[in-house]
Order: C-alpha cells, then structure tokens, then sequence
C-alpha cells in the first residue's frame, strides 16, 4: 500500500504562483510514475503532469510553460507542482496520484486551488 498526502493548496490571485507537495509512504518501492490531476466543479478529473521513475515528464497542453513536475532526489518519496501565471480556469482541487507497475493506482486526498481574477 501507498499512502499519498497533497500540501500546498490555497488561494492566489491571478498571474500569481503556488507550489503544492505530495508527499509519499509505504511501499514506495512500488511506483513507477507519478503525477498530478485536478478536476474542477462538474468537470472530469483530468491530468496536470507526470512525472517517470527516470525523470521525465509530461504536461497537459493548458499548462505547458507555466507549471513544473519535479520528483525529490534520491528518495523519491515526494512530488511537487511548481505552478507559475496562474489564471481562473486553473481552479480545481488537485490530486496526487501514484502507479505501480502491477497496475495499481494510487490517491491522495486532495488540495483546493482557488485563482482569483
């Protein structure tokens, strides 16, 4: 089992940045990609970015060039979103989420961003 648990979410003005963490226990071991979702009120849970075991990455098209996925070094216990030039539409809560190679996936319980304009 993983447990994973998201910090960081609050409430910014538009143009401004947030930094949320996820922070991961058990069996760690497991996980082979991690990532960030958000879903906003009545819309699907969509993806944010993820991240791979070796590093790289993959972001959603809305927010290419203004959010960065890093992992922690050599523990490998922690994700962040680093999220720069926030606007309105990125309100949602956001979700950690890890996957292991048996195919099981992983969440955490969620953090609210809410982007004023």
């Amino acid at each position: 089992q993983v447990q994973l648990v998201e910090s960081g979410g609050g409430l910014v003005r538009q143009g401004g940045s947030l930094r949320l963490s996820c922070s991961a226990s058990g069996s760690i071991r497991s996980i082979s990609a991690m990532a960030w979702y958000r879903q906003a009120p009545g819309k699907q849970r969509e993806l944010v970015a993820d991240i791979a075991r070796d590093g790289s990455t993959n972001y959603a098209d809305s927010v290419k060039g203004r959010f960065t996925v890093s992992r922690d070094g050599a523990k490998k216990t922690a994700i962040y979103l680093q999220m720069n030039n926030v606007k309105p539409e990125d309100t949602a809560v956001y979700y950690c989420n890890g996957n292991s190679l048996a195919g099981d996936a992983y969440w955490g319980q969620g953090t609210q961003v809410t982007v004023s304009s």
